[in-house]
């Protein structure tokens, strides 16, 4: 996302977002000690939490894998001129295309060809589920936002339907499937660092974690790098500049859509392959929606979106450190400074902007606002 404020692209990709942080944090401590709560204490506690020890930092590392998945998943959306809400559901399809190649193929298949299996159909099942909405829009009309909004829900929905009726082991209550294979199940980081000769705690903490700095890497060369990601961007920039220089807006509009799918979908790969070794319910918890504010947070850009899915992830695992830590400070304050973040990466960089590019334009030294 690019302000229309006069800052320079330095600024607007790093200093604004700091900016941004910095008065949240501040606000949501005015808060904590109108409650009667030390910010201090609070924020010292979250910052040992989440990365305190090899524990807060695998669980902090662990949950920013998934919204490093979902972050880069609205950001591509965004530079094809789309607002794709449906990351949620997205990753819900995602995770259920690697949940039943899990179930089919595991005991036959061994890891070395099961896992890449697995991490293309969780690719495809969400490529598909967002191609249908990009679609819709392209071609009738349909406004990607509320067809997005309404996918969630019914992918959500299609979850259910399967899991109560067809993937359940007969004879069980719990709303989940049975238990992959081994070959089905993505290496931990405490499993993959023991080969290395290094002692890790246990942890959610996997391999995926590496599959999402490589789709990092990846959506940048795309974007930047290449003539496609290039007709991506000029669509979202001016549809009809593109047009008239012979790009196909429509086609851009689901190849966007499409990646981005695709890239919601990979959070199979951390939640089902990494983590539980099943398909189950709930394993997305808002981390579709989680990603919206990532992405806006990380200015929309791989780079930014790694450091704010960090700072995501250190707010959860800090979190639940500050609800058993403090007293008195419960899950729905750390819920009400997530809040604030959002509120303020997103609605409010309006706002502080144009301070900010105000502040520069001050500075004494020439060209610091506009170099």
């Amino acid at each position: 996302m690019s302000t229309p404020q006069a800052l320079p692209r330095w600024a607007d990709l790093v200093l604004l977002p700091l900016v941004c942080l910095a008065v949240a944090l501040l606000v949501a401590a005015g808060v904590v000690a109108l409650v009667g709560q030390s910010p201090a204490e609070v924020i010292s506690v979250l910052v040992r939490g989440a990365f305190g020890s090899a524990r807060g930092i695998s669980y902090t590392l662990y949950y920013a894998t998934t919204f490093v998945f979902t972050g880069l998943a609205v950001a591509v959306a965004f530079h094809g001129g789309l607002f794709n809400i449906g990351g949620e559901g997205q990753a819900v399809m995602g995770g259920l295309g690697t949940g039943l190649v899990a179930m089919w193929l595991s005991a036959t298949l061994p890891a070395w060809a099961m896992l890449p299996i697995m991490l293309i159909a969780g690719a495809l099942f969400g490529m598909v589920w967002a191609a249908v909405p990009a679609y819709l829009q392209a071609y009738r009309g349909s406004h990607v936002v509320i067809t997005t909004i309404m996918f969630n829900f019914i992918a959500s929905s299609v979850l259910v339907y399967l899991l109560v009726n067809h993937l359940r082991p007969a004879g069980t209550m719990s709303v989940e499937s049975a238990p992959f294979a081994d070959s089905a199940k993505l290496p931990s980081m405490q499993d993959a660092l023991a080969w290395l000769g290094v002692e890790w705690p246990a942890s959610p903490l996997n391999l995926s974690v590496v599959l999402a700095i490589l789709a990092a890497v990846a959506v940048y060369a795309f974007l930047w790098r290449t003539r496609r990601g290039y007709h991506v961007r000029a669509v979202g920039s001016s549809p009809s500049a593109a047009e008239y220089a012979g790009i196909n807006s429509r086609h851009q509009v689901i190849v966007a859509m499409g990646l981005s799918g695709a890239l919601a979908g990979m959070v199979g790969m951390n939640e089902i392959a990494g983590v539980n070794g099943k398909l189950l319910l709930e394993f997305v918890s808002g981390a579709g929606f989680t990603g919206i504010a990532v992405s806006l947070m990380g200015r929309n850009h791989p780079v930014g979106i790694v450091f704010a899915s960090l700072l995501f992830g250190a707010l959860f695992q800090g979190g639940a450190e500050v609800a058993f830590d403090v007293p008195g400070f419960s899950r729905d304050m750390v819920v009400m400074l997530q809040g604030f973040i959002v509120l303020f990466s997103g609605a409010m960089v309006y706002v502080i902007a144009p301070i900010l590019a105000w502040v520069l334009n001050k500075l004494p030294v020439r060209g610091v606002a506009h170099g």
